[in-house]
C-alpha cells in the first residue's frame, strides 16, 4: 500500500457527544436520530488520520461515511475497514480534482467473526488504492440504512487473514449509501452449530427489523447433517427472519474446484453433496421453492464461473496456488462471487439499482 500525500489529508474534526447516539444494527438499538458527526475539512481532528488509515471512535451501530478522494496530480483510492472489508472500490479523481463518494458501514463487537476476537473499538478506515488521495472525510449516524445481514460459514465471513476472503467481506463495497453489510457469517458452522450457538443465531435474529435482508448460505460444514434435519434447519433460519419482519433469502453454496476428468465439477465434492448423499443446493432449492423464498443459486453461478476458466484460470479465485486449498476463495474469487451476488440482488429486485455499484 503506498502512503498518500498528506498533504492533501483534510482534518478531520470530532464533534461533541457522537458516542451517545444510538444507531441501527450492532448493537440493536433504534435507528440514529439526529445527533453529531465526525467532521470533513480542516481544524485540530487531522489526529485521527494518519498516512494510512483514519480511526474514529464510535459505538458500535451502522454510520454513513462521505469521503472526497483526489489531489494535485491524478489519484486512484480505495477503502476497506474493519477486519479486511472492502467498503469502497479503486476509484479514480484526475489531477487537480475532488470526486465525493458515500457507502454505509457497521460497526460491531466482535468486529469481525461473531465467535472471533473483539478487535479494535469504533470504526477503523484503511486508505488503499494504486495512487491514494484522501481530501476529507465525514462520519455521521445512519439513519435510514437497510441491513443485509449474512448468515454463513468461512466461504462468506469476513476473514482475519490473507489471503484468505469471504465473499460477504467483499459485498460492501458495491453497495452504495443507504444499505449496509452485517456479516455473521463464522468460520466452521453448519445449519445445526449456527442455530445452536448462542454467539450466532440468538444474537443476529433480535437485530433483525422489518425490511432487512438476511442472507443464508450453509452447507459446507453440514458433512453429517442428514436431509431431514438439513431441511427443517433451514426452514428455522427462514421463519426466523419472517418472525422479525425481514426478508429471507436462501444461498445456495459456492462450488468447490474439484474438476472431474472431463473438465467439468459434475461430482458431489464439487457441488456439496455430504457423504450421507444430501444434495445441499438441492435440498436448498427445494426449500426455497416450498417456502416461497427468495434464492440466489450461487451453485450454478459460482460452477458456470469455474468451468469458464478452466482448470488452471480457476486457480486463482480459490487459494489452490497459495495452500492447495480449492474450497475458500482468494480476495480476487471473494470479489467475483460478490459480485455474482450483487448482481441477483438486482436482478431479483431484492436491492434498488440505484443503491448498488457496477462496474
Amino acid at each position: 500500500m503506498r502512503r498518500f500525500k498528506t498533504a492533501v489529508l483534510a482534518a478531520v474534526a470530532l464533534s461533541t457527544a457522537l458516542s451517545a447516539v444510538p444507531a441501527h444494527a450492532g448493537d440493536g438499538g433504534p435507528p440514529a436520530r439526529g445527533g453529531s458527526s465526525v467532521g470533513e475539512g480542516g481544524g485540530p481532528g487531522l489526529a485521527h488520520c494518519t498516512a494510512g488509515a483514519c480511526h474514529f471512535d464510535v459505538p458500535p451501530g451502522t454510520y454513513d461515511v462521505r469521503v472526497v478522494l483526489g489531489g494535485e496530480t491524478a489519484s486512484a483510492t480505495s477503502i476497506s475497514g474493519e477486519t479486511r472489508r472492502s467498503l469502497l472500490p479503486e476509484t479514480a479523481a484526475p489531477a487537480g480534482e475532488r470526486v465525493t463518494r458515500s457507502f454505509t458501514v457497521n460497526v460491531r463487537t466482535p468486529e469481525g467473526e461473531p465467535t472471533g476476537p473483539d478487535g479494535t473499538p469504533g470504526l477503523d478506515l484503511r486508505i488503499g488504492g494504486s495512487a491514494p488521495a484522501l481530501a476529507g472525510i465525514k462520519v455521521t449516524p445512519a439513519r435510514h440504512a437497510r441491513q443485509i445481514f449474512l448468515v454463513g460459514d468461512s466461504t462468506v465471513c469476513d476473514q482475519p487473514g490473507a489471503p484468505y476472503s469471504g465473499w460477504g467481506q467483499q459485498l460492501p463495497q458495491y453497495l452504495r449509501k443507504g444499505v449496509s453489510v452485517a456479516n455473521y457469517a463464522d468460520s466452521g458452522e453448519s445449519t445445526v452449530t449456527f442455530l445452536g450457538n448462542p454467539r450466532l443465531w440468538a444474537t443476529v435474529r433480535p437485530l433483525i427489523r422489518p425490511g432487512d435482508l438476511v442472507l443464508v448460505q450453509l452447507a459446507h460444514n453440514d458433512k453429517t447433517t442428514d436431509e431431514a434435519t438439513y431441511r427443517a434447519n433451514l426452514e428455522a433460519l427462514v421463519a426466523g427472519v419472517r418472525e422479525r419482519g425481514g426478508q429471507p433469502v436462501l444461498v445456495t453454496p459456492i462450488v468447490r474446484r474439484w474438476f472431474s476428468p472431463d473438465g467439468t465439477l459434475n461430482n458431489g465434492t464439487a457441488l456439496l453433496v455430504n457423504g450421507l448423499g444430501v444434495d445441499h443446493p438441492a435440498v436448498t432449492r427445494s426449500v426455497a421453492a416450498a417456502q416461497d423464498v427468495p434464492l440466489i443459486d450461487l451453485t450454478a453461478k459460482t460452477k458456470a464461473l469455474v468451468e469458464s476458466l478452466g482448470v488452471e484460470g480457476s486457480k486463482a479465485l480459490y487459494l489452490s496456488n497459495e495452500a492447495r486449498d480449492n474450497t475458500h476463495t482468494s480476495v480476487r474469487g471473494a470479489t467475483a462471487y460478490a459480485g455474482l451476488v450483487r448482481d441477483e440482488l438486482v436482478t431479483r429486485h431484492l436491492v434498488p439499482k440505484g443503491k448498488v455499484r457496477v462496474g
